[in-house]
């Protein structure tokens, strides 16, 4: 942990009840399920919001500023697992310098920054979290990436500030998983995007071996739904057809967990000991541990806001959720697809 960690966490929860707001994670959970069954309202907007105002600082310091999983490959540390990932997806979409894209729900800007470096393409910075909105533009600062970016803060489920067609492609990594509605969300995509322009997506989703009838399978899902704030985890399937209800057209879609080929587990981060000791003390069980027993102590002297510890330990469960459904199998993080809007 670091001083620089410590600075950042006043700054975002500002002296709120951030115990509090992770404790009611749980009865925003609750809420989520009672309004499915009685037709009551829910901002499903704000439940991410928070999620991601609580976890995002944690979330770069444990794992990477490009917040999403990639394939790894054997050899590889995790870095470069991702670099090779965002590569994929510049030459999928075609991407060169002179176009414009959408960078939907774009973090703190991972993806945006190698897009940029790499293709030359403009990228627009699309994110219904201000704070994370703010950071991309303060890394792309320090990067000297500033000029190449632009930003607008809006939800992408109506992105009403932006005219129909502006977009010569557009991509969203581990976003559109928290849409409440993913083929309108996927319809507002194709509204911005250019006639004959590409999309890649990365997808959570759950697999073929999910089983609703299972109570382990559905005790894993929900706790994905929980620690991920997401509404709903859809099918491979099912994003297909939401894709194709939209308006697109599937170019091609998979399950990028390439293990048959020689590759390692995307989970394999959150539990194996392998790497440095700066990453098995961030992202492994025993580290994680480790961090939440320091910032008990930290917070006792202030050093660090109080409630910072029952940020990780949410993180925790939800890292031990990940690693379950990927052992089982049921799981995937890593469903991706490129998709053409026709024209």
């Amino acid at each position: 942990m670091s001083i620089k960690l410590s600075r950042s966490l006043w700054n975002a929860y500002r002296g709120g009840d951030v115990r509090g707001r992770v404790a009611r994670f749980g009865d925003r959970f609750d809420g989520m399920r009672r309004a499915d069954a009685d037709g009551i309202d829910y901002d499903h907007t704000e439940t991410v919001n928070d999620y991601y105002d609580l976890c995002s600082e944690f979330m770069q310091f444990g794992w990477n500023e490009s917040l999403h999983f990639a394939p790894l490959a054997r050899g590889e540390s995790l870095e470069e697992s991702l670099a090779r990932h965002q590569r994929l997806m510049i030459e999928m979409l075609e991407l060169r310098e002179g176009m414009t894209v959408a960078d939907i729900g774009c973090g703190v800007g991972g993806p945006m920054r190698r897009v940029a470096r790499e293709s030359g393409a403009r990228v627009v910075c699309i994110n219904n979290n201000e704070r994370q909105l703010d950071e991309a533009r303060r890394r792309n600062v320090e990067a000297g990436l500033d000029d190449m970016a632009e930003y607008v803060k809006c939800d992408f489920m109506d992105m009403g500030a932006i005219e129909a067609d502006s977009f010569d492609a557009g991509y969203a990594m581990e976003s559109t998983c928290h849409a409440p509605d993913k083929e309108r969300a996927f319809a507002e995509i194709r509204r911005v995007l250019k006639p004959g322009a590409l999309l890649w997506g990365q997808e959570m989703c759950m697999t073929e071996k999910f089983d609703p009838g299972d109570s382990l399978h559905r005790t894993v899902r929900d706790a994905l739904r929980l620690g991920i704030a997401l509404k709903e985890i859809a099918t491979f399937s099912e994003v297909d057809r939401a894709l194709e209800a939209a308006g697109f057209v599937v170019v091609e879609a998979a399950d990028r967990d390439d293990r048959e080929g020689g590759g390692i587990p995307w989970y394999r981060p959150m539990e194996s000991r392998s790497g440095t000791l700066r990453n098995v003390f961030r992202r492994t069980p025993l580290g994680r541990r480790a961090i939440i027993a320091g910032l008990r102590v930290a917070e006792a002297f202030r050093f660090f806001p109080k409630g910072s510890a029952a940020v990780v330990r949410l993180m925790d469960r939800t890292a031990d959720a990940y690693v379950a459904g990927g052992r089982m199998g049921i799981f995937t993080p890593l469903y991706c697809f490129l998709a053409r809007k026709p024209g």
